[in-house]
């Protein structure tokens, strides 16, 4: 008997051990169940979309010739500072030089010709009025008279015309700007046959920029001129340029089978740093609301389920029970479904509103309440009507058996990877 005694008395030690592991390393004490809750705040929100785009001059003019030669003299450079008139460069003119002297020739010839035709025509009239000569003549006479004045004229035009070209050997700017882009240099020839070659490239003035952006065509119905938009570069990524929708072209543009619509912004660039071919990553905001009361974006999608009933009065429609995700039940609308239905009702101050439920502490109470809603940035909501700001709104569950947190989600559609929007106004550069 002895032995067995022993073994049954280690067996029994052996699981006593184990229940005290158990019991105080693995076994965790369950958590009283909470609901997490936050009052509404007042704040700045906005409904926004985003694109890219490049950066541009407003006003750009490409300076060309209309004459072919050789460079001979060059007078500016890249970011040349110029006024309007100022000479540039200079062709070499020794033939147009040489045309004009051969035209010029042509035209003393055609001025002695047309001299001599006329007093022989003078002669032949006299002569004409006293019968001494025939008809005849007197018609060559005329003839060759009005030959030589239009001779005059043909050779006057041509003096004119390569006086104009040696002219346009001298290349002046055409307007007040900086020299963006030179295409030439001291000894090029140029041609101008078939089409006029790009000399400069002169930005009018680049202390005013624009932002040509690409808006996809599911977001462009929202956009209007007038909108402020904010956009950074990467040359200053931690620098934010404001600016404001100018316009909106018509012509739409397809890549790959996107379709978007060149949307223009006025940029300031006072302070120069905008320089023309940078890329922007652009916020342009459709709708804007300061001093709106705020609730989380989350707290649409909450709803308790009936597990939360034995700790809290449940005043209203809870879901059935089971996991606590945050899923929207008894017929309530998520908040993507609000965003979109709420497009086409608009109140006087054009922003959008749409009833919806969330749910209120009131000590061991849940209370759902029905409001209305205005601007949802997928983080936070407007509140229209239907909340105070003492009000405790539901936005998840803390506790449990495991002690987890089941937090409502936010709603479907919003990136982690869109630029985020400035807090406190959305203020820019």
């Amino acid at each position: 008997m002895k032995p067995n005694v022993k073994r049954i008395l280690i067996i029994a030690a052996i699981l006593i051990a184990i229940l005290l592991i158990w019991f105080i390393f693995i076994h965790k004490k369950e958590v009283p169940v909470t609901v997490q809750t936050e009052k509404p705040t007042i704040g700045y929100i906005a409904q926004s979309v985003t694109a890219t785009g490049k950066i541009e001059p407003v006003d750009t003019v490409t300076v060309g010739t209309q004459v072919s030669g050789i460079i001979k003299y060059l007078y500016v450079d890249f970011n040349s500072k110029v006024k309007k008139g100022e000479l540039l460069a200079e062709l070499d003119k020794s033939l147009l030089q040489a045309t004009l002297d051969l035209y010029k020739g042509n035209l003393q010839n055609a001025e002695s010709q047309l001299a001599f035709a006329k007093n022989n025509f003078n002669r032949q009239n006299l002569l004409f009025k006293t019968d001494a000569i025939s008809k005849a003549d007197y018609d060559s006479a005329l003839n060759t008279y009005n030959a030589a004045k239009g001779g005059v004229e043909s050779a006057a035009a041509q003096v004119r015309s390569a006086q104009k070209n040696l002219s346009y050997a001298d290349i002046y700017s055409p307007i007040d700007g900086v020299i963006l882009n030179r295409n030439i240099n001291i000894g090029q020839t140029v041609a101008a046959s078939f089409s006029t070659p790009t000399l400069f490239i002169i930005a009018k003035d680049i202390t005013k920029m624009e932002v040509d952006a690409n808006v996809d065509e599911a977001d462009i119905g929202d956009v209007k001129a007038g909108n402020r938009a904010s956009f950074t570069v990467d040359a200053f990524i931690t620098d934010q340029f404001g600016g404001t929708v100018k316009d909106i072209r018509l012509h739409p543009s397809v890549s790959s089978n996107v379709v978007t619509y060149t949307t223009i912004i006025n940029a300031p660039n006072n302070d120069m740093k905008l320089k023309p071919g940078m890329t922007a990553n652009i916020i342009i905001y459709t709708k804007e609301v300061n001093n709106a009361m705020l609730i989380p974006a989350k707290a649409l999608s909450f709803t308790p389920d009936s597990s939360l009933m034995k700790d809290y009065e449940i005043v209203g429609k809870p879901a059935h029970k089971g996991p606590r995700k945050g899923k929207t039940g008894g017929g309530s609308t998520t908040a993507n479904q609000i965003s979109h239905t709420a497009k086409s009702r608009n109140d006087t101050s054009g922003v959008s509103k749409q009833k919806a439920l969330v749910w209120l502490l009131q000590g061991k109470k849940l209370v759902q309440k029905r409001i209305e809603i205005g601007l949802n940035d997928n983080t936070h909501v407007e509140v229209l009507s239907g909340l105070t700001a003492n009000d405790m709104v539901a936005t998840g569950v803390s506790g449990g058996p495991n002690g987890t947190v089941a937090a409502a989600s936010t709603s479907p559609g919003g990136s982690p990877f869109l630029p985020k929007r400035p807090a406190g106004g959305g203020r820019t550069r």
